[in-house]
């Protein structure tokens, strides 16, 4: 078994949450990662306007502190969105993390979009898994010599949870990475839901959606399939559920798919990767869409790993050990023991994790250290 640092979110005088978090760097062996000069990746996702559940800038000061006092050259890095939000290129993407308070007046590290100013600087890595022989990643993150991942541990709507193996895969993959990652799924529009807004339209960036006027005499959204890229973000900017996910193979491949590129992402980074997770804000849906929905489960912690696939296991059982909160997504589930599996029936988010363990990325076997 591989130990998982864990620490709660009590805090005191002499022992605040930054005082915590820099006790979790040290503990779980992250400064025998980095030597004097090298190029750190803190790798995070800056989240897109109107969603408030992305980590703390003060929490990312706290790691870059770190990095520094070891004599590391951090700077804060994501890769470009595939879907039309205010992240799809670099411009609007630094604009969008400056305003969610990642300056370097807060954090006193640099912010590089590791793909560049539009998603095509990449470096093709070899792989040589099941899906993939090469894979693109953003050129910045593969630089690095070393990448500590921060990540928001929360619900996804493909993969059941987000945790570092999604940020890892879908994070450091550039655009043309996240749609070979995405091409499995195609959505579904259910015309009795669909009120006609246009939200689902004028998010899509394949412009694959019209409205149009259906038999009821309403305007309704409707998915032309050659257009559509299958970037799936309208299933989650729907707030009314008019669009579900129709997958074309088995929902576990684009699972898989993920891990596939997050061993891209740490092909150069053996024994120069940490790995910690903010199981904080626990929400049903993932930091691109732009809202936060209220957390399924109480405000847990903060782990931290060497091994990604031990860090998720040990997320995913913590979140799963606690009572469901009410007035959240699992309102009137509160007893429920597979959280993410209630909010998306479809999805069986064992698969990533069991196809990380089973490629080498790291074990499901694990050791809670509580600091």
């Amino acid at each position: 078994m591989v130990p998982v640092y864990f620490t709660d979110l009590r805090a005191r005088h002499g022992n605040n949450l930054l005082d915590k978090l820099a006790k979790l760097f040290k503990r779980a062996g992250f400064e025998g990662l980095i030597s004097e000069d090298d190029l750190v990746a803190v790798k995070l996702h800056f989240g897109e306007k109107g969603n408030t559940g992305y980590l703390n800038p003060l929490f990312v000061r706290s790691i870059v502190d770190q990095v520094k006092k070891l004599g590391g050259k951090p700077f804060l890095t994501d890769t470009n969105t595939l879907y039309a939000g205010c992240r799809a290129n670099s411009i609007d993407h630094l604009q969008t993390a400056i305003e969610n308070g990642f300056a370097y007046a807060v954090t006193t590290a640099p912010l590089i979009i590791a793909d560049g100013l539009d998603g095509k600087d990449y470096i093709s890595v070899p792989v040589n898994l099941k899906y993939f022989k090469e894979v693109k990643i953003g050129s910045a993150i593969c630089h690095a010599d070393v990448m500590i991942a921060l990540s928001h541990f929360k619900g996804h709507m493909l993969c059941g949870f987000g945790g570092v193996l999604k940020n890892l895969g879908m994070g450091c993959g550039s655009r043309a990475g996240k749609l070979a990652m995405h091409s499995d799924i195609t959505p579904l529009v259910r015309s009795e839901r669909c009120t006609g807004c246009g939200q689902c339209a004028s998010w899509c960036p394949g412009q694959a959606i019209t409205l149009e006027d259906s038999k009821e005499n309403k305007k309704t959204a409707v998915l032309d399939k050659k257009k559509c890229i299958g970037c799936g973000e309208c299933t989650i900017t729907c707030r009314f559920r008019a669009i579900d996910v129709n997958w074309k193979t088995e929902p576990g491949v684009i699972q898989e798919k993920i891990v596939e590129y997050a061993a891209g992402a740490l092909k150069n980074k053996q024994g120069k990767a940490g790995f910690i997770n903010f199981v904080i804000n626990v929400t049903p849906d993932c930091d691109c869409s732009s809202w936060t929905d209220a957390s399924i489960v109480r405000d847990i912690g903060i782990l931290a790993s060497t091994d990604p696939v031990a860090l998720d296991t040990a997320c995913v059982d913590l979140v799963n050990q606690e009572k469901a909160l009410p007035g959240s997504a699992l309102n009137g589930k509160e007893d429920v023991r597979d959280k993410f599996r209630a909010v998306y029936p479809g999805i069986n988010w064992q698969y990533q994790l069991d196809y990380a363990e089973r490629i080498g990325l790291g074990t499901r076997n694990y050791e809670l250290v509580k600091i």
